[in-house]
């Protein structure tokens, strides 16, 4: 039977050998200043850490149902939704943009392909007009725009992360390949069907329950690359408190960086692509071998740090870990992370409310000390 966390920290479960990463989730309030969050793990497609506590804002207390921001976690989930797609043949990851979508074949990106986008290699990581704040938000506009510019590299050559603009763009490939939008497909095609609760654009239903984000990180260069590229060229700040908990950015259509979902929807999520009792998983494993395979490593012309990339999905580094090797998902500002391990049948969640202080450093101590506490215990699970 589970264990239920004793303290004030924790409410949920662990099970029994779990308990260490009960344990490294209350370190994270007692020692990191952790404010509100919840972390949950499946191991062969079960539940065996279900997580949460603290503060979700507005003295509300983190609840079970509490969802929350995770920023760019919600760019793993678009990478699913692409490969679920190119596994129907709805969607072919090699093709070129310009097929589906012929206006954005100008400027020298006719040779563009799909997985480029996906793996942030299509030069494209910047709006470099200014648009206004409503016009960010009104679907077709950003991506409209996009399809006007040249490229800042020839596509294909070099990588740096598309912080907002890898969501415009899929959602067009995906509206014109489909007849559908991102954030409709995933509702019905891999949230309905999972039970998960995980909103790409959230319906004003489910606003009572999104924590309120806490923290303001440092003002950036505005005209760096990095902060043009995470601020819509100047059109939201950094990825702040004030900014991100406007119930318009939570309603609007960003499938790179809005998603709302709780721990529990990304340990289920990823948990479907390695292992499904009862039914094959969410994808095959010829798409998934391909998605998961490196495509973009070394310095990020963008973020100047060291990265690597599938198709679409994080590989682990030391600045991003996972569990081991063979681990793949995607972090978001602030510490949210999701991700699938191949070889170990475990899909990992954690969703906070609390902004670290820098938007691109890492590791960061709280999933850090949370992923240790899991190794431990699944080491210790099967040597017993």
């Amino acid at each position: 039977m589970p264990i239920r966390p004793q303290g004030a920290l924790a409410q949920g479960f662990v099970s029994p050998g779990f308990e260490p990463v009960r344990e490294a989730f209350e370190l994270n309030f007692e020692r990191y200043g952790e404010v509100g969050a919840c972390c949950a793990v499946r191991v062969d497609g079960e539940p065996v850490v279900d997580l949460w506590g603290g503060d979700a804002g507005d003295g509300r207390p983190w609840t079970r149902d509490t969802i929350g921001l995770a920023y760019s976690v919600t760019k793993g989930a678009t990478a699913i939704l692409c490969c679920l797609l190119a596994d129907r043949g709805e969607l072919d990851l090699d093709a070129p943009v310009a097929g589906y979508w012929p206006e954005f074949g100008s400027g020298g990106k006719a040779a563009t392909t799909v997985r480029m986008l996906l793996s942030h290699r299509a030069g494209l990581p910047a709006l470099d007009g200014r648009l206004t704040f409503d016009e960010v938000l009104q679907y077709g506009t950003a991506a409209r725009a996009l399809a006007g510019q040249r490229p800042l590299w020839a596509p294909g050559t070099a990588f740096g992360y598309h912080a907002l603009t890898y969501g415009w763009l899929l959602d067009e490939v995906v509206r014109r390949a489909t007849g559908r939008t991102i954030q409709d497909l995933f509702a019905a095609e891999i949230a309905g069907p999972l039970g998960l609760d995980f909103f790409i654009g959230l319906p004003r239903r489910e606003e009572h329950r999104v924590a309120a984000l806490i923290g303001e990180p440092p003002e950036q260069d505005p005209s760096s690359l990095l902060t043009r590229a995470m601020t819509a060229n100047g059109v939201f700040r950094t990825p702040d408190a004030a900014t991100w908990n406007d119930p318009r950015i939570r309603r609007a259509s960003i499938p790179a960086a809005n998603g709302i979902t709780n721990a529990r929807s990304l340990a289920r999520l990823y948990a479907a692509l390695v292992v499904e009792p009862g039914r094959p998983p969410l994808l095959s494993g010829k798409t998934l071998i391909a998605a998961i395979s490196e495509r973009s490593a070394g310095r990020d012309l963008v973020t100047g740090l060291d990265s690597r990339f599938g198709t679409g999905f994080m590989l682990p580094t030391a600045g991003t870990p996972m569990l081991s090797g063979s681990s793949f998902g995607h972090e978001g500002v602030g510490g949210a992370l999701g991700f699938a391990d191949l070889d170990q049948r475990v899909g990992f969640g954690y969703v906070q409310n609390s902004l670290r202080s820098d938007p691109t450093g890492g590791p960061d101590p709280r999933v850090a000390g949370l992923i240790s506490a899991l190794r431990d215990s699944l080491g210790e699970r099967r040597t017993s």
